[in-house]
Parts: structure tokens; C-alpha cells; sequence
């Protein structure tokens, strides 16, 4: 398993980005967010937390316990992993429900709260209502992970969500092309690969 791999936000989803913080490019699975380093890292890249945020968490965190906040929020990964997967490739329903009790735990832990603040729009003093979270322990960085899991659920079509058709590929995204007709996690990647596989195939067939 290579620790720290680069992060790949490819789903045009963030909660599918997240099941996908595991994958295997080549050979060997590659876990972003093998440790509670990792957990940062990937969070620092979704720009799901604020780097102010994430760096006074990791100063204050007794030794190991960002590692143990990963160990949670790999098990959340996999559960969620399940949930898509059953579901994917057909209109959600409301039966549906009564399986995201693992995501309504997390969500129970938060602690957001509306602030008025000052703002300047177009030359124009004023104020708004704006959202805040209190990061009490390590254990909130899975609040904005439970929200982006939550997203899905609530806003993307699951009939619009599809797996890589790359060989041994384990990337899921949702499909939001006009035409519905995405095959590839990426095309520079899978997509490239099974041109190639198919480039060789008719020269062998011509051979």
C-alpha cells in the first residue's frame, strides 16, 4: 500500500471523490487516506476543511489520534462504497432510507451555528448570515465528509452514477454529460488504455 498518493477528484462529486480516496491506478491498491496524515492531506485537497482549520486540529491531536479519526473515516468510505454501489445505475428510493443510519451518526455530531458578518459587494457595505462550525475534537473532520456523502444522496441522480469500465478499475462517478454516455474515469487514463487494447486487437485480427 504507497502511503500519501496525490488525490484524484475525478467524480465531479465530491462524496463519490471520497469512496475513490482508495483505488488501484496500476497493480497494487493506493489508500490516500491510509493515516490520519493522509486524512489531512486529502482534506487540505477537496478543500473541504480550512487550512487554519486542519492545522491548529493536527498541533492539538495526541499522538495517534488523527490515525484512529482515518481508521473511522476509512470504515465510513467502505460502508458508503456499499451503499452506492447496491444502489447506482437506478432512481434512488425511499426505502433507501432506513440504510444511512452510519451517515445520520455522523451528522448528529455537528455543531454549526449562523453568525452576521460584514461583507462588501460591488462597492456596497453590508451583512449576512453566514454558517460556521465548531471543530471541538479530531473527530469533526468527518462532519464535511458526512455532508458531502449526504449530497449525494439528496442531489445526484443514482441512475446517473456509474462505475470506471477501465480493467480492474475501481473509480465510480456520476455521469453528468449531456448525452449520458461517460465510460472512463478519465479518458487520459482509462479511456487512453482501452483505445490502446483496442488499437492492438485490430492490428492482431489484421496480422
Amino acid at each position: 500500500m504507497q502511503p500519501h498518493p496525490p488525490a484524484m477528484f475525478i467524480a465531479d462529486s465530491l462524496g463519490l471523490d471520497f469512496i475513490n480516496s482508495i483505488a488501484t491506478p496500476l497493480d497494487a491498491p493506493v489508500d490516500a487516506i491510509a493515516d490520519g496524515d493522509g486524512l489531512v492531506r486529502w482534506l487540505a485537497q477537496a478543500k473541504l476543511v480550512p487550512p487554519d482549520v486542519l492545522g491548529e486540529l493536527k498541533a492539538r491531536a495526541a499522538p495517534g489520534e488523527l490515525d484512529k479519526v482515518a481508521e473511522q473515516a476509512r470504515a465510513l468510505r467502505e460502508w458508503f462504497r456499499g451503499f452506492v454501489r447496491k444502489h447506482m445505475g437506478r432512481p434512488l428510493t425511499p426505502q433507501a432510507l432506513a440504510e444511512l443510519e452510519p451517515l445520520h451518526r455522523v451528522l448528529a455530531r455537528d455543531e454549526t451555528f449562523s453568525q452576521v458578518v460584514a461583507i462588501s459587494h460591488r462597492g456596497h457595505d453590508g451583512f449576512a448570515l453566514e454558517q460556521r462550525r465548531r471543530w471541538g475534537s479530531a473527530e469533526s473532520l468527518l462532519l464535511p465528509v458526512g455532508e458531502a456523502m449526504a449530497k449525494v444522496v439528496c442531489e445526484e441522480s443514482f441512475a446517473d452514477i456509474r462505475a470506471c469500465e477501465g480493467h480492474a478499475c475501481t473509480l465510480i462517478f456520476a455521469d453528468h454529460t449531456r448525452a449520458r454516455a461517460r465510460r472512463w474515469c478519465s479518458m487520459a487514463i482509462c479511456g487512453n488504455r482501452a483505445k490502446q487494447a483496442a488499437h492492438r486487437s485490430r492490428i492482431k485480427q489484421r496480422g
